[in-house]
């Protein structure tokens, strides 16, 4: 291949930027040029496309956010506004593309895959629900953004004699809730993958207060219920003082950790060498502290597993 597109996609992740960076940087490198696509699969519709150069990507590998910037774009479902994607880019000369997002992204590559586009994607998404990879871009920063939250919350709620429920994203996934409430300490994890009702979580927190902890942290994944829900639900029912948090936003953005960038500068050289070889069709993880690439039809065919082990840990370290 001489050139090749890259673009981010759906909600943003820390180390996009380094990821763009690294594919920019290598593909220039190994002789080929680099077509940035702003805004997502809407960049491949209307055109939105840019050379870049070394120099169009520098002082990005600590920025947050993503310098392409990124939009959702319903249309792109359909086959025929996948038809015109392709069109677009094979006009500009572009022969490969590298897709940074999660998994609504990713199939987006694999429908431009399954119709002979050659495509690599780099799973950048906060949510961690992307079962072939152990982690996915932007994971590391955002637990560590809530965990800096949450260990100043702890501080006030201490204070205060008070249990808090801190609300992290999370819809599907509670990995985000898992790592940073074990991390935390807290004395309650609520995850998509555990069926709590509020009446368990009541009895959960009244047992804590028996055991003679008269403050505590409760972390829970948005795609359990609301903070403010869950907060009315127990000043009702219970004696407890109770207060709400919810991080919100605040998890995507930030200049990514060590971590991060490590991965996106792996992730973004390994999918520009696949497609240095004409090799399209998958996507770039790490498993076992080894960069992978798999077949992206496999891959994204995974069903999430809930981590059983760290949660039953959790609830043995929280007593």
């Amino acid at each position: 291949m001489k050139r090749i597109g890259v673009l981010t996609s759906g909600g943003d992740a820390p180390g996009m930027n380094a990821a763009i960076r690294a594919v920019v940087r290598t593909a220039i490198v190994n002789g080929m040029e680099v077509i940035g696509i702003e805004r997502g699969y809407q960049g491949t519709l209307d055109k939105a496309f840019r050379p870049m150069g070394m120099r169009s990507v520098s002082d990005t590998v600590q920025r947050g956010g993503t310098i392409l910037r990124t939009a959702r774009c319903a249309d792109f479902v359909k086959s025929e506004y996948q038809d015109v994607a392709i069109a677009n880019m094979r006009e500009a000369g572009m022969e490969g593309l590298v897709v940074i997002g999660g998994d609504g992204s990713l199939r987006g590559a694999q429908a431009l895959s399954n119709k002979g586009f050659p495509t690599v994607g780099i799973p950048g998404t906060i949510d961690n629900d992307l079962e072939y990879t152990d982690y996915t871009l932007g994971f590391h920063t955002a637990c560590d953004t809530c965990l800096e939250a949450i260990d100043k919350i702890r501080d006030t709620s201490s204070s205060h004699d008070r249990f808090t429920i801190i609300e992290v994203m999370g819809r599907r996934c509670g990995d985000i809730a898992l790592y940073t409430g074990i991390a935390g300490g807290a004395e309650l994890i609520i995850i998509p993958e555990v069926n709590l009702t509020f009446s368990q979580i009541k009895k959960e927190l009244i047992d804590a207060s028996h055991k003679g902890k008269t403050s505590g942290l409760v972390v829970l994944a948005e795609g359990v219920c609301s903070a403010d829900e869950l907060m009315k639900y127990l000043q009702r029912e219970t004696k407890l003082s109770v207060r709400a948090t919810v991080l919100g936003h605040q998890q995507r953005g930030g200049s990514p950790t060590m971590r991060d960038r490590m991965l996106a500068t792996q992730f973004g050289y390994h999918a520009v060498g696949l497609l240095k070889k004409d090799i399209g069709n998958r996507v770039v993880g790490i498993r076992k502290e080894k960069i992978v690439d798999d077949d992206i039809d496999e891959a994204l065919a995974l069903p999430h597993k809930f981590k059983k082990e760290l949660y039953k840990m959790a609830n043995v370290v929280s007593q």
